[in-house]
């Protein structure tokens, strides 16, 4: 088999390798652009199975590059939207307390928030009313207009359609298989692909791939289970996102209610550690090794309780108790049909870097790279949101030095 020549080779075909590949087309219109992927189409993994949110930016601290990608990747995937003609919900959001204790952490949203630019203010429980007469809080609730939601597979499918009319290769089921010489890749059909520069946006993969190029040293990807409970009575329970206050030293934000793009409610997620890197049902794409290894670091984190780990794994657990799950979604609203929420929502799970070295999950994005190959190893939530920013700052700190 001849080897294949690309000037760029992105493997993985997720929101980060699609807007790659845009923005790489945009610029170099000349330029042989190619893309691997395992699964038989686009956004099979995360890039698919989200809630569909576009964040606001309020949660990262000013100094962050969530902070800096999520609010231009929020009006940058509207306008994306609105020109290729894609469902958007412009439904807003609203942060509701539980308590006094919840105040606090409501005013550092704000603050955040107004750090980053964000459109973001407190209100009071009289114009919570107004927003959302079934949102519940204590005294002050955050209110984020510009948080809307869309359907994900829809954005990653219009991207896809677009970069194959342009002129750009995807080769699907087909992915990495190893390192075969000097940035060529030996994919799983035994082709050779030499990169000019090669970009691995491989998501719950990523660092596996980095170590082939002496990267990721310290890092090891950590997955988590997410599961939403649909609402499936006769009417919505809410029109507009209701979130809880989170603890701001962890990157889950709480179950809440996300009002999808047509208008549905779900309840979630969960944030459940997985025994394996695609473990969303029974034994499906099990592998032992990834078994080890995960049930080897959660285990150290469990005993060591690293941010609260130990906390964190018992409440997960509890969340598989239906009850309990809808629960804590009670606790946010004034009034709810606890039968409507009866149908679970296909598992995604987070591709979330934990450092080997000081036993804490990343917070930020993390890209590794030299002058012949990228790793983007932390694309976690809110990446989706910032997908097209966040790509367009790797291509100008990355590939443009």
């Amino acid at each position: 088999m001849q080897t294949e020549r690309a000037d760029y080779l992105i493997i993985g075909a997720g929101i980060i390798g699609l807007t790659l590949a845009r923005q790489l087309r945009e610029r170099y219109p000349g330029k042989k652009i190619l893309l691997l992927e395992k699964e038989p189409d686009v956004a099979r993994h995360s890039s698919g199975r989200n809630s569909g949110v576009l964040h606001a930016g309020f949660y990262y601290t000013a100094n962050s590059l969530k902070a800096r990608f999520t609010r231009e990747g929020n009006a940058a995937m509207k306008k994306y939207c609105r020109e290729n003609g894609l469902a958007l919900n412009e439904c807003g959001k609203v942060v509701v307390a539980s308590d006094e204790t919840e105040l606090k952490a409501l005013y550092e949203l704000e603050k955040r928030g107004k750090a980053n630019g964000v459109d973001v203010r407190l209100i009071d429980e009289k114009e919570l009313a107004t927003i959302e007469p079934n949102a519940r809080t204590f005294q002050k609730a955050l209110y984020s207009p510009s948080t809307a939601t869309v359907d994900p597979v829809e954005v990653n499918t219009s991207i896809k359609n677009q970069l194959l009319k342009s002129g750009a290769r995807i080769f699907f089921e087909e992915g990495y298989l190893e390192l075969s010489g000097e940035n060529t890749v030996k994919t799983t059909k035994g082709r050779l692909i030499k990169a000019g520069h090669l970009i691995n946006a491989a998501g719950l993969y990523a660092d596996k791939i980095a170590r082939d190029f002496g990267y990721s040293k310290d890092y090891v990807i950590i997955p988590f289970k997410g599961i939403y409970l649909k609402y499936t009575g006769e009417a919505a329970p809410l029109k507009v996102n209701v979130y809880p206050v989170p603890n701001l030293k962890n990157p889950f934000l709480g179950v809440h209610y996300t009002v999808t793009v047509d208008g549905h409610v779900k309840l979630g997620p969960t944030a459940i550690p997985a025994f394996w890197r695609e473990n969303y049902e029974g034994l499906d794409n099990f592998k032992l090794r990834e078994l080890l290894e995960a049930g080897s670091y959660e285990a150290l984190l469990f005993l060591k309780n690293s941010f609260g780990f130990r906390s964190l794994a018992f409440e997960e657990m509890r969340k598989y108790y239906k009850p309990f799950f809808v629960g804590l979604g009670q606790k946010l609203v004034k009034k709810l049909d606890a039968d409507g929420l009866n149908e679970w929502t296909r598992p995604g799970i987070r591709a979330q870097l934990l450092n080997t070295k000081n036993l804490e999950l990343v917070q930020d994005f993390v890209v590794e790279g030299d002058k012949a190959s990228t790793h983007v190893l932390n694309a976690v939530s809110p990446a989706f949101t910032g997908s097209f920013p966040f790509t367009k700052w790797i291509i100008d700190s990355r590939l443009n030095n």
